[in-house]
C-alpha cells in the first residue's frame, strides 16, 4: 500500500547547514524560524484556535537524507557513531519514510505563518502535519528511555573579543538572539564523537547569513574565533 502526502508548509529557519543542528529539539530555545503555510492551510481557518497554545509538534520530511534502500540498523551519533542499533530503537535521521517529528514553541500567530523556537529543523524542510502539544498526554510520568536518559553533557563555549563584539553587531542587525544561538548550538558539541581534532583545525557553519567559525583549544573546550557575514 502506498500513500501520498503533501507539505502543508516549508520551515525557514536559522540552521542553513545540517552540521551543528542540536540533535533533539528544545535544545537550543535561541533556534528561531518561520513555518510558512502553503494553501490552502494558509487562511486563517487552518489555524484558528491554536493561540491558545505554547507548543505544537510538528511531522516533517528529513528532505536532505532521504533514501531509497530502508536501513534495519543506524548508527546513532549519540552513542558515539561507532554503536549500530535497530532504526526503530533511534531517532536518527535515516529513517524508512524520511519522518521526523519535533515538539516546538509556538512563539505567535501572523497571516499564514507559524512564528517558532526551539527548532532543530532545517532551513527548507517540509512540514507534513502540525498537531497541538497535549501536556497531560503527551508528558509521561516514569517514562524512560536507558539509552538517552538525560540531556548530552554541554562543552564549554569560550569567545575570542572580536567574535563577540561580531557576534553581537549582527545580533542587532538580525533582531535575532545569534549570541545565545551559537553558544547553546555549539554547546551540543557538533563535530562527530569519534573525531579528536587538533587545536589547528577550524571549524564553520552558517547560522542565519553568518558564518561562524571556531576550534578546540583542548578537547573538552570550544572557542569562537569569528563571526563574519557569508561570502
Amino acid at each position: 500500500m502506498q500513500h501520498t502526502v503533501t507539505p502543508v508548509g516549508i520551515v525557514r529557519s536559522c540552521f542553513k547547514e545540517k552540521f551543528a543542528i542540536p540533535r533533539q529539539p528544545r535544545l537550543a530555545p535561541a533556534a528561531r524560524g518561520v513555518l510558512e503555510l502553503l494553501p490552502p492551510f494558509d487562511q486563517g481557518d487552518a489555524v484558528e484556535g491554536l493561540e491558545q497554545v505554547s507548543h505544537v509538534w510538528l511531522l516533517f520530511l528529513f528532505h536532505q537524507a532521504l533514501e531509497d534502500k530502508p536501513r534495519l540498523k543506524v548508527r546513532p551519533p549519540r552513542l558515539g557513531g561507532n554503536k549500530s542499533m535497530g532504526v526503530f530503537a533511534t531517532r536518527a535521521t535515516h529513517r524508512p519514510n524520511g519522518i521526523g517529528q519535533s515538539v516546538v514553541r509556538l512563539e505567535g500567530i501572523e497571516p499564514g505563518r507559524l512564528l517558532l523556537s526551539g527548532i532543530d529543523l532545517l532551513d527548507g524542510t517540509p512540514v507534513l502535519d502540525i498537531k497541538p502539544y497535549v501536556p497531560y498526554a503527551d508528558s509521561i510520568v516514569g517514562a524512560s528511555n536507558l539509552m538517552a536518559s538525560d540531556a548530552p553533557e554541554a562543552i564549554a563555549v569560550d569567545w575570542s573579543e572580536t567574535a563577540l563584539l561580531q557576534a553581537r553587531e549582527h545580533a542587532l542587525r538580525l533582531n535575532e538572539p545569534l549570541v545565545e544561538l551559537i553558544e547553546q548550538c555549539l554547546a551540543q558539541d557538533p563535530r562527530p564523537a569519534y573525531q579528536m581534532p587538533p587545536p589547528e583545525r577550524v571549524y564553520g557553519v552558517k547560522f542565519w547569513d553568518v558564518q561562524v567559525r571556531w576550534h578546540y583549544p583542548q578537547p573538552d573546550v570550544i572557542r569562537v574565533l569569528e563571526v563574519m557575514p557569508e561570502g
